[in-house]
């Protein structure tokens, strides 16, 4: 059953390679080829890219030394992209497919029990001026780390607090605009309405909506190629940039512990329905191979312990809390990079998690740019009155 689609995207590829045979290839990170029509009515561009990553963990013993190394390899992200524009460069959409076994984890139920396959499928028209209305699954207006593509990231992975906190993605509709005071002050207004359940559910909302509400000032002006999304600073910026932006999102009704992520509270009625309010307050700057991004996150609850209906307790909880995560890094010559990583999280004393608190030392070679780079990261993780860990990553990464 999971691999029905498999023949479809195979066939679709062979199609397209055939259609589009004397057709000068882009050149390389710009997707494997790109399609318009005859009449100019509507363009595609196919691209590709692979993850591959490699993680030794050390565990601390009993006696306050380390205990021998657990390793792990693995595809991390195997993915397939598909964007352009419909009819009108106003109206253009993204779809993205996911291959990697992590990418396809999670199917249950509220999935009819079928892969994930989708990762994004939206669609984006730009239908007055500078307003654009999207519709279809994507990611929310959340936090700055998340909505930095997992393949323009500064270190292997992102940090604990995207972890715990995250909004990632959702089906419903997003309203985005933006406007100039002055010359360069730019302003972003991004608002969602989505299910809040999470990606890929067919079964329903199972509460009420989800509503995210994200605001984006920019002081000085656009940075390069849409850097304020991207991870290093690659085009050495010649003039400082900088983004600050505040979230606050409200998933009412909602029946898992992270918001529209963690696991289903279930209780004798069904499920256990709580409001859940998550505000990020982070930004970016970049000057001239210098880069430093910040990220604030506070959840709260309504009612945070899951009951039944007698009011006994399930054991289920919302992970309210606070988290911190600053993170920094250089340019050297010949695009290496160096970069290091805070992060804290304070969980409340009710969800059973200790405080943690992670350090992260990175070391990044950018072959051209974030389409073909390799990267590696050493973490010390020290979690109260628990069991604190090493890890060492390293990481592959191709575009095309």
């Amino acid at each position: 059953m999971t691999t029905k689609p498999l023949p479809f995207i195979i066939i679709f590829l062979s199609l397209s390679f055939s259609f589009s045979q004397g057709v000068d290839s882009p050149k390389f990170g710009n997707g494997l080829f790109n399609l318009v029509g005859k009449d100019s009515t509507w363009s595609m561009k196919i691209a590709a890219r692979m993850q591959f990553l490699s993680t030794s963990t050390w565990s601390e013993d009993a006696n306050g030394g380390w205990a021998d190394p657990s390793h792990n390899f693995s595809v991390r992200r195997a993915r397939l992209k598909f964007d352009g524009f419909a009819y009108s460069p106003k109206l253009k959409y993204k779809l993205e497919l996911g291959l990697s076994n992590r990418d396809l984890s999670g199917a249950s139920d509220f999935t009819g029990n079928a892969p994930r396959y989708i990762l994004d499928a939206v669609v984006m028209w730009n239908f007055y001026e500078n307003f654009e209305l999207w519709a279809g699954q994507t990611k929310l207006p959340g936090n700055i780390e998340r909505v930095i593509s997992s393949g323009n990231l500064q270190q292997v992975g992102r940090s604990l607090l995207n972890r715990r906190f995250t909004l990632d993605r959702d089906q419903g509709i997003q309203l985005r605009h933006h406007f100039f005071i002055g010359d360069n002050f730019l302003v972003r207004e991004k608002f969602a309405i989505s299910q809040g359940e999470g990606r890929n559910i067919t079964s329903g909302n199972l509460g009420g909506h989800q509503y995210t509400a994200r605001l984006e000032l920019l002081p000085f002006g656009k940075f390069t190629n849409k850097g304020e999304y991207s991870g290093s600073d690659l085009k050495r910026e010649t003039k400082p940039k900088l983004m600050l932006a505040i979230n606050y999102d409200i998933n009412q009704n909602a029946v898992k512990t992270r918001s529209n992520q963690g696991s289903y509270m279930i209780n004798d009625l069904g499920y256990y329905e709580t409001n859940i309010n998550t505000f990020f307050f982070d930004g970016m700057f970049k000057y001239n191979g210098f880069s430093f991004m910040w990220e604030y996150a506070n959840r709260d609850a309504d009612d945070p312990i899951a009951k039944n209906s007698d009011g006994t307790e399930t054991g289920d909880v919302v992970w309210i809390g606070n988290g911190l995560n600053l993170q920094s890094g250089y340019l050297l010559a010949k695009d290496w990079e160096i970069s290091g990583r805070y992060t804290n999280i304070d969980l409340d004393d009710i969800t059973g998690r200790n405080k943690e608190t992670q350090y992260t030392l990175g070391l990044s070679k950018f072959i051209v740019g974030h389409k073909l780079k390799v990267q590696t990261d050493f973490s010390y993780l020290s979690v109260d009155g628990g069991t604190d860990e090493l890890m060492y990553r390293l990481q592959f990464d191709v575009h095309f």
